[in-house]
């Protein structure tokens, strides 16, 4: 069989597995990257408060996802999860185990993970928008909430969008690791069909050339949001 063949679309061909597989990935990262953005921007809010105690909270949430391996985070959610949601349904007459949906608790754990470092990028997007903006706003009366809605949230995702490209890269390499909790995503598919054809440099040559192209398209997205941002925004007079 050669190339053209195992790449078809038809029955024999493996195309169509390694498109969908593609395209799992790419939802499953998108997931988690909302999922991260989400509880990021709370952690980042803790590490930034004046509650001494809410500042620890958010320091020890990022020790414990960036310290602990990936992998690890993957089969504790698996695992436990199955373990509890298991427990809960013996409770209500359910017998047996009980499994969990494999995309979504690879989207939750690449989530929390990309949580921690989103927090990161968002606290310093915060550290970096000029404080006599706020004042400005504050000055032609402007309340609370449209000072954040209007000036504080547009500044910090300008100043975040760098940082966000880069977590949106890890967390497309972290969902490889999904593969071990049996989602058939990109690598899984590259290690199914390079097993089935015996063809392994082939597929895993494929495999990694369908990364690239995700995270190369990733990267101009994110390349064409700062170029709109930088366009958009108002010229500083100070700096002209």
């Amino acid at each position: 069989m050669n190339l053209l063949q195992m790449l078809s679309f038809g029955e024999t061909g493996w195309g169509m597995a390694l498109l969908q597989a593609t395209l799992t990935t790419l939802l499953l990262t998108l997931a988690a990257l909302l999922i991260g953005a989400a509880i990021g921007s709370v952690i980042a809010a803790a590490k930034l408060s004046r509650r001494r105690s809410l500042r620890s909270l958010g320091e020890l949430y990022s020790i414990l996802f960036r310290g602990i391996p990936e992998l690890l985070v993957i089969y504790l959610f698996y695992f436990g999860g199955a373990t509890v949601v298991s427990a809960v349904g013996h409770w209500f007459g359910a017998e047996g185990y009980i499994d969990v949906p494999p995309f979504l608790v690879g989207a939750i754990a690449v989530g929390l993970i990309s949580a921690s470092y989103q927090a990161e990028v968002y606290r310093g997007a915060f550290i970096a928008v000029p404080k006599g903006e706020l004042e400005a706003a504050l000055a032609i009366g402007m309340s609370k909430a449209m000072r954040i809605r209007r000036v504080l949230i547009p500044q910090i995702l300008r100043y975040a969008l760098p940082g966000l490209g880069n977590v949106m890269q890890m967390s497309l390499k972290d969902s490889a690791l999904i593969s071990v909790i049996g989602l058939v995503e990109l690598m899984r598919a590259s290690q199914v069909a390079a097993g089935s054809t015996r063809q392994y440099f082939t597929f895993y040559i494929i495999g990694g050339a369908l990364y690239l192209l995700l995270t190369g398209l990733s990267g101009r997205v994110f390349n064409m949001a700062e170029a709109r941002v930088r366009r958009t925004q108002r010229r500083n007079p100070a700096q002209s």
